[in-house]
C-alpha cells in the first residue's frame, strides 16, 4: 500500500494542522478585508487597533491571571517577542496602510512572514532549510511579488514606506511564531499574554493621544471590528495558528499564511467588488504550491 507522509508526520496529522492553520489564516483574509471597510467610514487604524487590543486584553485578562506570563518558560526574552510580536504587526500593518494599498499589505505581510519564520527557526530552533522549502519558498516569494506588481506596486517614497512597515510586521510575527514554538506554549495562552501585554502597552498611549474619538464612529462599524479584531483575529485565530505550529512545526505552520493573499483576493470579490487579475491569479497558483511544498504536504512515499 502507498505510504503518504508529511514531512515526517503521518497524512492525519498533516491534514490535522492544515485544517487549524488555513482556519487561522481565513480569519487573517477577512481581517484585512473588514480593515478596510473600516478605513472607508470614520474610523483611524489606530481607532481598529484600539478595539482588537481592547477587546482581546480584556476578555483575555482574566485567563493570563490565573495561567500566569510563562515566565519560566519563556525567559524574558522570548516573553519580550510574544508580547511585541503578537501587538507590533498589527500597528506596523496599519501604519503601512497609510502609505501604500491594503491589497500590497496582504501580499506582503503573510507572503514574506513564511520566509522570516523559517530563517529565525532555522537559526534558533534547529529546524531544517531543507531543499523543498527552498524551491517553495520561491514560488511563494514569486506569488507574492506578482500580486503586488499587479496591483500597482510601483516604488516610490510613500509606497517603499508602506512596504518596508508590511515586512516589518513579518519580521515581528516571526519572533512571535518562533517564541511559541521554543517555548511549546498553548496558542491560547500566547495569544492571551500577546494580547494583555497590547491591552496595558498600547490602550494607555491611544487614549492619551485620541482621547474618546471611538464614541464617535457609527456603533455598527465598532461592532462589526471588535468582533473580528478583537474575538476572531486576536483570540481565536492565535488559538488555531498555535495548534497549527505545534503539530506542523514553526516553518511549516508559518507557510500556511502565505495563502492570505489568495483568500484575500477571493474575499474582496463579493465584499468590496474588487475582481484580481490574470496576474493575481497565476501568482496565487504559485503561492498555493509553495504553500503545499513547505508546509511538508504529504506525498506518496514507497510502496509497501
Amino acid at each position: 500500500m502507498t505510504d503518504f507522509t508529511a514531512g515526517g508526520r503521518t497524512a492525519p496529522e498533516y491534514i490535522r494542522g492544515a485544517f487549524y492553520g488555513l482556519a487561522a489564516v481565513t480569519i487573517w483574509s477577512g481581517w484585512i478585508v473588514v480593515a478596510r471597510l473600516g478605513l472607508k467610514t470614520s474610523l483611524t487604524p489606530w481607532d481598529i487597533a484600539a478595539l482588537r487590543f481592547g477587546v482581546a486584553g480584556l476578555l483575555l485578562l482574566p485567563y493570563v491571571m490565573r495561567k500566569g506570563l510563562a515566565l519560566e518558560r519563556l525567559g524574558r526574552i522570548g516573553l519580550t517577542a510574544i508580547v511585541i510580536g503578537g501587538g507590533a504587526p498589527v500597528l506596523l500593518a496599519n501604519a503601512g496602510l497609510l502609505f501604500a494599498p491594503a491589497a500590497h499589505a496582504g501580499a506582503l505581510f503573510p507572503g514574506a512572514m513564511p520566509l522570516a519564520v523559517a530563517i529565525l527557526a532555522a537559526v534558533i530552533l534547529h529546524e531544517p532549510f531543507t531543499d523543498a522549502k527552498k524551491i517553495g519558498f520561491v514560488l511563494i516569494l514569486l506569488g507574492v511579488f506578482g500580486i503586488a506588481w499587479g496591483a500597482g506596486g510601483a516604488v516610490g517614497s510613500g509606497q517603499t514606506i508602506g512596504h518596508a512597515l508590511f515586512l516589518g510586521s513579518a519580521v515581528a510575527w516571526a519572533c512571535y511564531t518562533v517564541a511559541l514554538r521554543h517555548a511549546r506554549l498553548d496558542g491560547l495562552h500566547a495569544a492571551g499574554i500577546a494580547a494583555v501585554g497590547a491591552l496595558f502597552l498600547y490602550m494607555p498611549a491611544y487614549f492619551a493621544v485620541a482621547g474618546i474619538s471611538l464614541a464617535k464612529a457609527p456603533w455598527g462599524d465598532l461592532a462589526l471590528q471588535a468582533i473580528v479584531q478583537g474575538l476572531l483575529t486576536a483570540i481565536v485565530s492565535l488559538v488555531f495558528y498555535g495548534r497549527a505550529v505545534s503539530i506542523l512545526g514553526a516553518s511549516s505552520g508559518a507557510a500556511l499564511a502565505a495563502l492570505s493573499p489568495a483568500l484575500t483576493a477571493v474575499m474582496a470579490i463579493p465584499i468590496l467588488g474588487e475582481w484580481p487579475t490574470a496576474m493575481d491569479w497565476i501568482a496565487m497558483s504559485g503561492i498555493s504550491v509553495g504553500v503545499y511544498v513547505v508546509s511538508g504536504g504529504p506525498l506518496p512515499g514507497r510502496w509497501n
